[in-house]
């Protein structure tokens, strides 16, 4: 059965998390060619990620020296046309230093939205917003 252009970019958003997850479970971010375009964009990049596929990887890689437990959940995707909105929440224990934060041992938990547009099933775009002030108040080093 045919599926619409909007339910494969809703499973293509599901695809992307799956996927992302299992890099970062394995450590092996070449994963990650399967579901992001080698000249992707990320309009909300974090400070200092070089552009591109090569960035994202990168900033993946440091990510997981502070979380190397980090755990994407879905909570819910909303997609229409070649763009997916989707609610996501983390999950990971501070092991290493995070934006000049020492690690903490703790566990946290952090919420965000991402829109993700898609071509032939890989992420070209992406927007996102983070409660990064949300996860430095879990670490200490931030007003609750």
């Amino acid at each position: 059965m045919d599926t619409s252009p909007t339910e494969r970019t809703r499973a293509d958003a599901r695809r992307f998390y799956q996927q992302l997850n299992r890099a970062l479970q394995t450590g092996d971010l070449a994963l990650l060619d399967e579901v992001i375009a080698p000249d992707a964009v990320d309009h909300n990049p974090v400070p200092g990620m070089k552009p591109g596929l090569a960035g994202i990887k990168a900033a993946f890689a440091e990510g997981r020296l502070a979380f190397p437990d980090l755990v994407f959940t879905v909570e819910d995707v909303i997609a229409e046309g070649d763009k997916a909105a989707c609610r996501l929440s983390t999950r990971a224990t501070h092991r290493g230093t995070f934006q000049g934060v020492p690690a903490t041992g703790r566990q946290v938990r952090e919420t965000g939205i991402d829109i993700l547009r898609f071509t032939r099933g890989k992420v070209v775009e992406r927007w996102g917003e983070f409660d990064t002030l949300g996860l430095l108040a879990q670490l200490g080093f931030a007003p609750r």
